[in-house]
């Protein structure tokens, strides 16, 4: 058995296997190779790689791999040097570029998206999303933190008072919790809101505020939210709306899988905040929850600082890599069997919820009925 960690794509500083997990690997009895230099960005040296069991390579290997850990889904070229019938396992990024996961798929590589990992108990330890999320939902306060012109938390001196920050997350998934988590932490006052009702509980044990309009729950199955009527949205902005005004900083993480972010924020709002307040925008890779907010950039709209950065756990790769090729080392527990040979369930309920390509052609419902 032979595992190749694919090269990093540019800008990504994550990696998809750590130390660790690599001599979990080894001792499966699986032969491990890393490109060289590929955990730089995580500060994890050549030298803990091969101490840990894995051969160091130029190419990284992964034209002779039986399995390629990635953390972003490969260019079709790259795919087309990989060993035939290969399997690829990491954040392929499923709704995005449709034509390029099709021609991804006809190379003949068995795919599994990690992001479509099933919400069920024993799918927890290999949710990526979960992972990075809390990471993304730390940083996003760091970061306001950093642009804020003035402190989090109260402080009484000798000269006066000076009030706490009023910090307001919108989405309360594990980004969001973190992020309400994180400004407690740091002393603001914090509230959030949710257009799914279950999560006021989450939102209270944490000592922020809920703040929620009356409608329809939007709660899926999975979990997740769906989008709103537009009675519902209508409503959900009246209520924003009037809130904003008042925050110092506002964190949305709001997404619908497969869909654009809703817009949470109008520009219109934007203009009601004070001068000076930051907002930081988890969405933007999808469209943002605000139009004013660009990907990758800091703007400033009104004296309104808005952040844009893309890929926040990635900021954090120490920590995002080593939660990250956890993830795919427990994930990797449901396709090598003891003997570290391949022995694949195909009716596992993980599997076949993050399957999405095999034998040239998708084969996740999802995506392979809209080629119907």
């Amino acid at each position: 058995m032979k595992i190749a960690v694919a090269e990093s794509q540019p800008g990504e500083a994550r990696i998809a296997a750590s130390p660790d997990t690599v001599k979990a690997y080894g001792k499966k009895g699986a032969a491990v190779t890393v490109p060289a230099g590929a955990g730089q960005g995580s500060f994890i040296s050549d030298e803990a790689f091969a101490q840990a069991g894995a051969e160091i390579l130029a190419g990284g290997g992964v034209n002779h791999a039986d399995i390629v850990l990635t953390v972003r889904r490969p260019s079709t070229m790259q795919a087309r040097s990989y060993k035939k019938g290969a399997i690829v396992i990491g954040m392929l990024d499923p709704y995005g570029d449709r034509a390029g996961l099709d021609e991804l798929a006809k190379t003949g590589l068995t795919l599994f998206a990690m992001e479509l990992m099933p919400r069920i108990t024993r799918a927890q330890s290999m949710d990526v999303l979960s992972s990075q999320a809390n990471l993304a939902g730390y940083k996003a306060v760091i970061d306001a933190a950093a642009q804020f012109t003035r402190a989090f938390p109260m402080m009484m001196t000798a000269a006066g008072t000076v009030p706490p920050a009023k910090v307001f997350i919108m989405g309360v998934g594990v980004a969001g919790l973190q992020a309400i988590a994180t400004a407690r932490r740091l002393g603001a006052i914090v509230s959030a809101t949710d257009v799914r009702k279950a999560t006021e509980e989450q939102v209270k044990s944490l000592g922020a505020k809920f703040v929620y309009v009356a409608v329809a729950d939007a709660a899926t199955a999975g979990g997740y939210a769906r989008e709103l009527s537009d009675e519902d949205k209508r409503k959900q902005a009246a209520l924003i709306a009037e809130h904003v005004k008042s925050q110092d900083i506002i964190i949305t993480t709001a997404l619908i899988p497969g869909r654009p972010a809703p817009i949470l924020l109008t520009e219109a709002m934007v203009e009601t905040m004070k001068p000076g307040s930051v907002i930081v925008d988890l969405a933007v890779e999808r469209g943002g929850n605000t139009p004013l907010s660009k990907p990758d950039q800091v703007v400033t709209h009104r004296g309104v600082t808005i952040i844009g950065t893309v890929n926040l756990a990635g900021k954090l790769a120490g920590n995002a890599s080593a939660l990250y090729a956890k993830n795919l080392a427990n994930f990797l527990e449901l396709l090598i069997a003891k003997d570290g040979t391949l022995k694949i369930d195909w009716k596992d309920e993980i599997l076949a919820g993050t399957l999405i390509a095999k034998d040239g052609a998708l084969v996740h419902p999802m995506f392979a009925a809209e080629k119907e």
